[in-house]
Formats: structure tokens, C-alpha cells, sequence
């Protein structure tokens, strides 16, 4: 990743359901001149097409999954990250396990969702800096269930919840670049 643009890695378990739509929609919503977004799985499958079910809930929204492979979360991903949105604590806590220091720029998607709305920043590092620092105003539901395998009202209800998070992050991080 670019350190000209502000890097932001999408993470679940394998890459498959969660963080391809999160990817994808950071991906349309945010300039992409100003940011660069990828996603990786904590269970490490690699080169795996997104699930089906993921993919027709992206594609209701409007967007195409059009080439995604998954990959497997490592170092270098983490590193060359400002912000790692995960979709559980248990995969912000994976991240950690990789990386300690990330743990300033490691947020839930729906933590980081809901903090973008009350805390402050000139620029996107700042906005992640005070986020880090209020964390504790963050609501205390901000797990993404895994919808693998699941009915479709569930990979439904995921998708909504991603979309709605991800509408509120991309908007302040393009307003704090002048972007859209």
C-alpha cells in the first residue's frame, strides 16, 4: 500500500463474506485518489472467489464483486495500514496478536462507525488518533455476525449493516479530504 493515500485493510475470518463487501464499498464510496482499501481473513484462505451469498448482497447494492480473491491477513498488511476495520473484536484482537502496535488504528467497523460521529480530526490520522483516544464512547454491540453459511435474511441483514457503517466512515473520511 501507497503511503502517498491513507490505507485501510477490511478484515473477517476468511475473506469470503464480511470484508469483501466492506472492501468493496470503502472501495466505491471513498476517493480513490485520497485512499487505498484491501481486505484480508484471519483463517488465511487464499485465492478464494467471495461466497456466493456475499456476492448477490453486494450485487443488490449495487456493486460487483468482479475479481476478488481472499487473502490471508500478515504483517505487511497490518503495517502498511492507518486503519484496520474489523468486522469482530475477535478479529481486532487477531490483528493485534500479528501487530501489538496496531491497536491505535485497529477498530470494529461498527465502533469506528459510531465513533466518526462524535470525535474530532483535521485529516484522516487525526479523526484515527482521537477515535483511539475515545474509544470508551463507542457503543458496546459492534460485532458483524458471520453470515457463512447462513439464510439469506442473514447475509441480508450484514450487508445492511456494513453498508450503513461504511456510508457513515466514507463520508467523514471524504469530507476531511475535501473529496465527493
Amino acid at each position: 500500500m501507497s503511503s502517498q493515500r491513507f490505507a485501510i485493510l477490511a478484515v473477517c475470518t476468511a475473506n469470503i463474506c464480511r470484508s469483501p463487501i466492506m472492501e468493496a464499498l470503502l472501495r466505491v464510496q471513498l476517493d480513490d485518489q485520497r485512499f487505498e482499501v484491501a481486505s484480508a481473513g484471519t483463517q488465511g484462505w487464499e485465492r478464494q472467489p467471495m461466497d456466493g451469498m456475499a456476492a448477490m448482497e453486494l450485487m443488490r447494492l449495487g456493486f460487483s464483486n468482479t475479481g476478488f480473491r481472499s487473502h490471508a491477513i500478515d504483517t505487511y498488511l497490518v503495517d502498511s495500514a492507518d486503519l484496520i476495520l474489523t468486522a469482530t473484536r475477535s478479529h481486532r484482537s487477531a490483528v493485534l496478536e500479528i501487530t501489538p502496535s496496531a491497536l491505535r488504528r485497529t477498530f470494529t467497523l461498527l465502533e469506528f462507525a459510531a465513533l466518526c460521529e462524535v470525535v474530532e480530526g483535521d485529516d484522516p490520522r487525526a479523526l484515527v488518533a482521537d477515535a483511539s483516544r475515545q474509544r470508551s464512547k463507542a457503543p458496546s454491540t459492534i460485532d458483524i455476525g458471520d453470515p457463512y453459511r447462513r439464510s439469506p435474511e442473514v447475509h441480508r441483514h450484514t450487508a445492511d449493516q456494513i453498508d450503513t457503517a461504511v456510508r457513515t466512515i466514507s463520508n467523514r473520511l471524504n469530507a476531511l479530504v475535501g473529496a465527493r
